[in-house]
């Protein structure tokens, strides 16, 4: 199928123009003045207003007019019950917006509480609903006084009907009313299922870029095709009731190829087969679509890429007059009421009366009143009952009736039988059937059940018929359904059946009690229940049930639960199950991730992968990044699908390739990360044979990509944006000197232009179009890396309020009916107001009221209400301190630290929208309890507030904050230093033996036969030293190098002994040895002075040269040594009494092996010190002095060959490899316990390995020698099939693309149409070679 795309899109402000031209335009019956507020009840007759009952003549309710005096000043009751009503007849229809209330007149009753029904026909009444509920309003306080309440949502009703539901305590029911609003007229078209209207185009075929379909419908069937259009190339658009919802399938067309399927499907509404009236408009324009149904809008898009509509020769209403594509044959007509149907500006239900439209579909000529139904529904909550009479002493019993409820368990019915009882329940949403009959012979028992999944709130009708050794049960009509019992059994009807409930005591009770839920048609012995009657009282008898409506209502429609939170109800509320969404919270609200990478290095996370959040609360859903935690920046990498040096040939200017780079996240959650990120880079590299890039210097592009926005971009690599230049180009360092790229030469061998695109504003890449690799032996290789991006502004966003007085002011918070709000602050302050939203009455504010409680407060109508947090220790420690405060429908949440956390429960009934209208305030309340200190990463229902941007404009207010250190320097392990920077900290770990951001990752270097690492402490003068080296030699051992105090720390591991791990030597005779001795066991000896012989000490007499990781800590302080191995408990030793304790003239620290000019111990070297030490050591530290860190440093500086600046304390003989040591890593405990929720199975993780195996103890060099060979023959082999098989099993595949779109989509409308948007459509045309094993 193939579509142009129209020359010219039109603006949004025509749009916007049309829109309301078309929605005025089907408003038609409504009235066309602004004010609906008539008093429509004052002009009334007498006649007009009925009751349930009167006090007497004087308190009729033809009294009941607001502020008439009249009789005795307003009606009332016979009896103060829940069972009254005053009912008005307005005549007509009318549209309705307000209602007010008073007491009657001079006296003490009145009304304090009372709920609205409305009806067209005085039957079938519907409560009036707001918030979710059946609402209650507030009534009046005293006899005099006029309450007059707005309605959210107006109404178009011809009676109205109060019910008291409280009154005044001093008096009785008292009430006068008015009723405002305006006039109201509609054509009515009454649809029997049959008949079907047709509108007819003015042309065969219509190309409809835009619609707006609007009508009023009202039904009491749940299945129906409203309307349907449909045309040849397979477009279609259908409105229908399925189970009750409103379903719109749209298609604005597929191709023949499957790769663009248009079917579009919304749902939306729930019980609408109430006979009760509703509105439906859609709204469309190109694949835009608003569906709106009673006031709730659904936006969505359709699916494909076709912006037009094509409908041939009509558009039906009221059903499908022949087997359409989309729903096929079998659906129902609509059947019941449709009014004020318009269609793109043309009234369809005037056409139709004026018969200008086909309607000879209908049996009958078509009615233009509405056929009303004559359903009695029964309304039951959990205190009702409904007792109906029936034949007694009968032989059979024969029972009816259709219910609907949301409850899985309930009594249906009830019937205590001559001999026995009779049981119809709603169990686990399922039908089941008891029945027990006691004879003095003996007991029957009968059990039937049928059905599944009866409480979805749809009508499901039931069907009993028991007789002498026979049960048959029937559900919905449905033969399959029907369950039969031939058990014997012998029935005598006890003439009277409970229906919703059953309250006295029996022999048998049922099973359930109650009922909460509607019946309609209920059958006793075959016979329709005369339910008037029971109105009347002259039948049967009720407790708290209300006759002739059905109040039943979908709490998950709209669905409330948010982020694919699946709803799940019962009569009273619902509930949110956020399995699987990333969501937590009582409606899926908050998300349980982290917004970045940051945030997890700052709970002490280390490098993996990790799901990320950026916009918390928003619309985009968790996905996974890889982060990579260094020592000053954390790094955010997304990956993309495109195969490295993937090989492009045959493409050319006039038919390009186009690389379509995916990534492992949506675009959208790609570009939260770029936006929020200090910095973003992604490498491009472009090899090249005979291929030209960007055509330099002055030609067309043969090749670009496209980025963010869909836009295409002209530079490369090393280069900006602007710049039609190479990394080459910009350095000068081209091949070819007349080109700023390599590629551009177009050299016959293969050349290379590479770089990184750092302009994050146009990341990531997500095509690739090349254009020149289609001459002979031309050919080219693109690689586009991962996305990498470091920094989180949103993270470290932060402000310092320095003035009580002082505050910042943003727009109005918008959070209705879900408000999350979350924020870091750190203060010194023992109170102040973090934030602040007004409204009329309802507001919203967070504070802190003491050093140890924070408070959330709020109202949405309902009266305040307020949560403290209650802290063991003070808040104003000036540390960081997380706040996290939630509202929505069902309760309001306050956390403190992710340890202090209190829950509110929503009232059951009540207001449930926060309307704002003020400024919000952060850093104080209207300039009270003003904030003093920092508040950073501020963000309320998913968007980050940028204080920085508006602090920098606001006197009394600083951007950023200082301090972090405070809060986060106790994750700086191993005596790293924390150092402030302006958005955080970082971890200096110079004077360590460690590396990593927390300053806790091993390092190690792997020692050799003969490998020694040397540090001077009194390095000889070197000229040219810079005066950093010094100063930095001066800093780590200071001129004073005579110690009486070592704090010594090393890890090794190693299989061969002995060995000097440790020499400190001394321009005197004193030294400091830690060795291995020949059986393996550890010694430190000290030489001080003062003794003839070393001061030994055998630390542990076992083998540590045993290939496994060791640990020493060691310190002295005078004569005072501490040693601890491993996870041993310390060993505390003494020097003699006679040993010098002062360290003198210190000169050296070796390690692996000594090679020393100087005095030093003979016997020592000649025992230890050949052939030096052979295996790892690792986390080396002495007095602060990190040597080994120091020589691997050097010899990876040496290794790539960096220019020393000047001369080093350090250096090192042999080889040197650095290793991990396999010695365990030091982890940080994270900040918060809480279990990680969605656990990784991280197979891609690296496992450390050692550089260098040890030779296990018992296995000899040789053997290891022979075992080496054999690996090396069966590598061979294995490399040898490898080749072979691949040979024989290799395939190749072909991938050819061509799709022509014609969409009329500009650049922002879809990614691809900065390539597919030209007059020569680009194609994808590669060939690989795929390798099978």
């Amino acid at each position: 199928m193939h579509r142009q795309r129209p020359a010219q899109r039109p603006t949004l402000l025509a749009l916007v123009l049309w829109i309301f031209c078309q929605v005025n335009s089907v408003r038609g019956a409504l009235p066309t003045t602004q004010k609906c507020d008539e008093a429509l009840a004052s002009p009334l007759p007498h006649t007009a207003f009925t009751s349930s009952s009167v006090f007497s003549s004087g308190y009729a309710p033809g009294y009941a007019k607001l502020n008439r005096r009249g009789g005795a000043g307003g009606w009332s009751p016979l009896d103060s019950d829940h069972y009254q009503w005053l009912q008005v007849d307005l005549g007509s229809r009318r549209q309705v917006s307000a209602i007010a209330t008073q007491g009657r007149y001079s006296s003490s009753d009145w009304t304090t509480q009372y709920r609205l029904l409305y009806s067209d026909t005085g039957r079938n009444w519907k409560p009036y609903h707001q918030d979710g509920n059946i609402w209650a309003f507030s009534g009046n306080s005293n006899s005099e006084s006029a309450v007059r309440h707005e309605l959210q949502q107006g109404i178009v009703a011809r009676f109205l009907r109060l019910i008291p539901v409280a009154w005044s305590e001093e008096g009785r029911i008292g009430l006068r009313i008015e009723v405002y609003g305006c006039s109201y007229w509609a054509d009515v078209i009454n649809f029997d299922g049959q008949g079907v209207i047709s509108y007819r185009f003015k042309v065969k075929k219509m190309k409809i870029i835009k619609d707006v379909i609007a009508l009023r419908f009202k039904t009491s069937e749940s299945e129906g095709v409203i309307l349907h259009g449909e045309g040849q190339q397979g477009d279609y658009i259908t409105l229908e009731l399925r189970k009750a919802k409103l379903l719109l399938q749209i298609n604005l067309g597929s191709n023949q190829y499957g790769t663009i399927l248009g079917h579009t499907s919304v749902t939306t509404g729930s019980l609408l087969d109430d006979n009760h009236w509703h509105s439906v408009v859609i709204e469309r324009y190109r694949r835009n679509v608003n569906f709106t149904l009673d006031g709730h809008t659904q936006h969505f898009r359709t699916n494909g890429e076709f912006d037009h509509l094509d409908l041939d020769y009509e558009l039906s209403f009221g059903g499908m007059p022949y087997s359409g594509k989309p729903v096929g044959g079998g659906r129902k007509n609509f059947k019941g009421c449709m009014e004020s149907i318009n269609y793109n500006g043309d009234n369809i239900t005037d056409l139709a009366r004026r018969k200008k439209l086909d309607t000879s579909s209908f049996q009958r000529n078509l009615s233009f009143t509405c056929v009303e139904t004559h359903t009695f529904p029964v309304f039951f909550n959990a205190t009702s009952f409904l007792q109906l009479p029936g034949r007694a002493n009968h032989n059979t019993v024969s029972v009816g009736f259709q219910f609907r409820t949301w409850n899985p368990d309930g009594l249906l019915l009830f019937s205590n039988l001559d001999d026995g009882t009779l049981e119809i329940s709603l169990e686990d949403g399922k039908i089941i059937i008891h029945i027990n009959v006691t004879t003095a012979v003996k007991n029957y028992r009968v059990d039937l059940l049928s059905g599944s999944s009866l409480n979805d709130g749809q009508w499901h009708a039931v069907r009993l018929v028991a007789k002498e050794n026979f049960a048959m049960l029937t559900v919905d009509g449905e033969e399959v359904s029907a369950v039969r019992s031939t058990s014997p059994l012998s029935i005598t009807t006890g003439g009277t059946y409970h229906l919703g409930g059953y309250f006295l005591q029996t022999l048998f009770p049922p099973s359930q009690r109650s009922f909460q839920g509607c019946m309609q048609a209920i059958l006793v012995d075959d016979q329709p229940a005369d339910l008037h009657a029971v109105e009347k009282g002259t039948v049967g008898a009720f407790e708290n049930i209300s006759l002739d409506m059905c109040a039943i209502i979908d709490r998950c429609m709209p669905n409330h639960c948010e982020h694919g939170g699946r709803c799940k109800q019962t009569w009273d509320s619902f509930s949110c199950n956020c399995d699987g969404t990333g969501y937590n919270g009582a409606t899926c609200h908050t998300s349980i991730h982290e917004p970045s990478c940051e945030a997890y290095k700052h709970l002490g996370r280390s490098s993996d992968t990790y799901w990320i959040d950026p916009d918390g609360s928003g619309p985009l859903g968790p996905f996974k990044v890889n982060c990579n935690m260094t020592e000053d920046k954390v790094w955010t990498t997304v990956m993309n699908n495109l195969p490295p040096r993937i090989s492009i040939t045959g493409s050319s200017r006039e038919r390009r390739t186009v690389l379509q780079v995916n990534y492992s996240s949506s675009m959208d959650q790609v570009t939260a990360i770029t936006t929020s990120a200090e910095h973003c880079e992604q490498q491009i590299t472009y090899s090249c044979r005979m291929s030209r890039l960007l055509n330099t210097p002055d030609g067309t592009p043969y090749t670009w990509w496209v980025g963010r926005g869909s836009e295409k971009h002209f530079y490369w690599g090393g280069s900006g944006p602007g710049i039609q230049k190479c990394a080459c180009g910009m350095d000068k360092s081209c091949i070819d000197p007349k080109y700023d790229c390599n590629c551009d030469a177009d050299a016959k061998q293969w050349k290379e232009d590479s770089g990184l695109l750092t302009y994050k504003e146009h990341l990531p890449v997500s095509q690739v179009a090349v254009g020149d690799t289609n001459r002979l032996g031309s050919e080219a290789k693109l690689t586009v890396g991962p996305l990498r991006c470091h920094g989180d502004s949103n993270y470290w966003n932060a402000a310092s309020f320095t003035t009580p007085s002082s505050y910042l002011h943003f727009a109005t918070f918008q959070g209705e009916t879900s408000a999350d709000i979350s924020f870091y602050f750190k203060t010194s302050a023992p109170y102040g107001v973090f934030l602040e939203n007004l409204g009329n009455t309802d507001f919203i504010r967070l504070e802190l009221k003491s050093p140890t409680v924070v408070s959330f407060s709020f109202d949405v109508g309902n009266g305040p209400v307020e949560l403290t947090v209650h802290s063991a220790t003070p808040l104003n420690d000036d540390q960081w301190h997380r706040v996290m405060a939630e509202r929505n429908i069902k309760e309001a949440v306050l956390q403190v630290d992710q340890m202090y956390r209190t829950s509110r429960l929503a009232p059951a009934q009540g207001h449930t929208r926060l309307e704002l209208f003020s400024q919000l305030y952060v850093g104080a309340a209207g300039g009270q309890r003003g904030f003093l200190g920092c508040i950073r990463a501020l963000r309320m229902n998913g968007i980050t507030l940028n204080l920085e941007e508006r602090a920098k404009v606001t006197p009394g207010v600083m951007s950023g904050c200082q301090g972090h250190c405070t809060s986060f320097g106790m994750y700086c392990r191993n005596g790293g230093k924390c150092v402030e920077r302006y958005n955080g900290y970082l971890c200096d770990c110079t004077t360590t033996a460690f590396n990593g951001p927390f300053c806790t990752k091993d390092v190690g270097g792997f020692f050799e036969a003969g490998t020694l690492v040397k540090y001077n402490f009194m390095p000889e003068p070197v000229p040219g030293a810079s005066k950093d080296t010094k100063a930095l030699t001066q800093q780590l051992m200071p001129n004073d190098v005579n110690l009486t105090k070592e704090d010594v720390t090393l890890s090794f591991s190693t299989s061969s002994a002995p060995a000097i791990l440790m020499y400190v030597s001394s321009k005197t005779q004193d030294y400091l040895a830690v060795v291995l001795r020949h059986n393996g066991s550890l010694q430190v000896r000290y030489n001080l002075g003062g003794l003839r012989e070393p001061f030994a000490i055998d630390v542990d007499q076992r083998n540590l040269a045993n290939g496994q990781p060791h640990n020493i800590n060691m310190s002295r302080l005078n004569r005072s040594i501490s040693i601890q191995l491993d996870h041993y408990p310390p060993m505390n030793y003494k020097l003699p009494d006679a040993s010098d304790i002062q360290f003198d003239l210190v000169k050296t620290l070796f390690l692996g092996k000594v090679y020393e000019t100087g005095p030093i111990d003979p016997i020592l070297i000649e025992q230890y010190n050949s052939p030096g030490f052979i295996g790892c050591l690792s986390r080396v530290q002495f007095n602060g002095v990190a040597p080994l860190k120091s020589a691997l440093r050097k010899a990876a500086d040496a290794q790539a060959d960096s220019h020393p600046a000047s001369a080093s304390p350090v250096s090192y003989q042999g080889k040197l490899v650095q290793s991990n040591c396999g010695a365990s890593p030091l982890t940080i405990p994270p900040m918060s316990t809480a279990p990680n929720p969605w656990p990784l199975d991280n197979t891609d993780a690296e496992t450390p390995l050692n550089e260098e195996r040890v030779i296990p103890n018992g296995v000899n060099r040789d053997s290891a020698i022979i075992g080496g060979i054999i690996a090396v023959v069966i590598f061979t082999i294995l490399c040898t099939l490898v080749f072979l098989i691949r040979y024989m099993f290799r395939h190749k595949g072909t991938y050819h693309t061509n799709e022509a779109k014609g969409s009329g989509e500009s650049a922002t409308e879809s990614a691809d149409t900065a390539i597919i948007g030209t007059d020569n459509p680009e194609t994808i045309d590669e060939s690989k070679k795929e390798w099978f094993i």
